[in-house]
């Protein structure tokens, strides 16, 4: 399993997942450059991504939807703020109804996502910090951390492949 740490603090209202792969770091970040290779690790397995947008670049959008095992569809977005390829990017990342307009009911985080490589082998650290602990604690609730590491852990079978 890539993911090696998980925690969350509140008084800061962040939450970091690290995650160790068997790959070079230019690997992983073609993992998030590529929205068809993007759709096989977003989201938990059961709830597959369909990427209908994806611009990795500063100012660019990434919009897609999650689809539940019984049809239901579930959109987000995210708002890409800072590119250093292939070593980090930052995005806001939140929900959005299925016209892709951010849910102003739900919490946004902003997402660093982080590669650095040894040995062959890449580290990624994925920290999301939220405007307030209420929303993180909001995401805990609905499971993000379950959903998260179970996306994330994807990423191995993928990069083998």
């Amino acid at each position: 399993m890539p993911v090696t740490d998980v925690k969350h603090d509140l008084d800061s209202r962040t939450l970091t997942i690290t995650a160790e792969f068997a790959a070079p770091a230019e690997r992983i970040w073609q993992v998030y450059a590529d929205p068809r290779q993007l759709e096989k690790v977003w989201g938990p397995p059961t709830y597959p991504a369909t990427v209908v947008e994806h611009d990795l670049t500063p100012g660019g959008r990434v919009n897609y939807f999650m689809t539940s095992p019984d049809g239901e569809k579930f959109a987000g977005y995210w708002k890409v703020t800072a590119v250093d390829e292939p070593r980090t990017f930052t995005f806001e990342d939140g929900f959005a109804d299925l016209d892709f307009n951010p849910n102003p009911d739900m919490p946004v985080a902003t997402n660093v996502y982080t590669f650095t490589e040894h040995d062959g082998r890449t580290r990624a650290t994925y920290v999301a910090t939220y405007d307030t602990a209420e929303g993180l604690q909001k995401v805990l609730e609905m499971g993000v951390v379950e959903g998260a590491t179970a996306a994330i852990n994807q990423i191995d079978e993928l990069v083998a492949s």
